[in-house]
């Protein structure tokens, strides 16, 4: 029997209720397919604050670097905004990504038909939808130096962030672009603001200049601001979108809401080293709904899906878990982030034990 080592991050809110759902899922299939996952449980974010003053403990990054992939479900909360900045939940998805090399944050919006209600947008505009949205997740805004609020000698202050890209950092993701699109339908759509941002004007000319390389591969550029429009406008005409840091955060947040519910979308975080990779839903903690099971797991239990199939080679199991959250989803369990007026919304924990069922009754033949 195979043996991986996950380290498990539940983090804050409602993430210990996500988590525990996703766990139950990834164990039944692991079993059927003869893995072993042995699980590691480490406090972040504002539960380690809690515990010992700090987001991010030397002990969890040490374990989140040795494991074979790492699962967290969501971090931060009002609890902790008072505190300075260096010392706030999130830093701690900051550390991990910077520590472990994350540069590659794999985020798909895809339309599953029994939601297509629970979406703002009209039918006929969202049905078929599939993107993938690969967003550079260490440089840009939120790394970039100098950075920092700062007193004037007039006694106003002066707020920096700084947008910084190298070459190497744009090659790096654009290949990451490139090869996902060359695996699906070969498009790829490079998001930039080139005509007002010299920082941005090098990516277009590093991703024109990659992209010789995958001369199969469909390439086009667009400006950030009509990026947004046409997500909602006619998000079809997307296959991969490939963008900066910043870019990629909302413009990803804005695909999730095609697909009805922020609550239904995963990722993976990719690293240099194959080795390391991060995995989980694009959705905050939820402070407000925290402990009383109204929260969506299934972004979460789709997440550890993408684990099985980027970090383990386990394609196979990680369409069990695809199918399974779309058999739940045709039989019409809906948590309350996604039930349609009328429909009587279940917990987390049935909706997570509704996805075992399926799991555990497939008529797939185990590899």
């Amino acid at each position: 029997m195979k043996r991986f080592n996950v380290a498990v991050l539940p983090g804050d809110g409602i993430g210990p209720e996500i988590m525990a759902e996703a766990i139950k899922v990834l164990q039944v299939v692991g079993k059927r397919f003869g893995v072993d996952f042995k699980l590691t449980h480490a406090l972040v974010g504002g539960a380690s604050i809690d515990a010992s003053g700090i987001p991010l403990t030397d002990e969890t990054l040490r374990l989140a670097l040795d494991a074979d992939a790492v699962m967290l479900a969501a971090v931060g909360g009002p609890k902790w905004e008072s505190l300075d900045y260096s010392l706030r939940p999130e830093r701690a998805l900051l550390a991990l990504r910077k520590e472990m090399g994350l540069f590659a944050n794999l985020r798909p919006a895809k339309i599953h038909k029994a939601l297509m209600g629970a979406s703002t947008l009209k039918p006929e505009v969202i049905d078929g939808v599939d993107i993938l949205v690969v967003r550079e997740l260490t440089g840009g805004l939120y790394f970039g130096t100098p950075k920092g609020v700062e007193k004037l000698p007039d006694g106003t202050e002066r707020g920096v962030n700084t947008m910084v890209y190298t070459t190497p950092e744009i090659e790096r993701i654009a290949k990451v672009g490139f090869e996902a699109a060359r695996k699906r339908r070969k498009k790829l759509c490079s998001v930039d603001k080139a005509n007002v941002l010299e920082t941005t004007e090098l990516w277009r000319r590093v991703v024109s200049r990659v992209g010789k390389d995958f001369p199969d591969v469909e390439l086009s550029h667009m400006y950030v601001d009509n990026c947004a429009m046409q997500l909602v406008r006619n998000p079809k005409q997307f296959d991969v979108i490939v963008t900066e840091n910043t870019f990629g955060d909302i413009l990803s947040d804005e695909a999730s809401m095609l697909t009805g519910s922020i609550g239904m979308l995963p990722s993976a975080s990719l690293g240099v080293d194959s080795r390391r990779a991060m995995y989980e839903p694009i959705h905050g903690s939820a402070p407000d709904i925290a402990g009383k099971g109204l929260a969506n797991p299934l972004a979460t239990i789709l997440s550890a899906g993408m684990m099985l199939n980027y970090s383990f080679d386990m394609q196979d199991a990680a369409m069990e878990i695809e199918k399974a959250v779309e058999a739940v989803l045709n039989k019409g369990f809906r948590t309350a982030d996604i039930a349609e007026q009328g429909v009587k919304p279940i917990s987390t924990a049935q909706m997570g034990e509704a996805v075992v069922k399926e799991a555990l009754h497939s008529h797939r033949t185990k590899p």
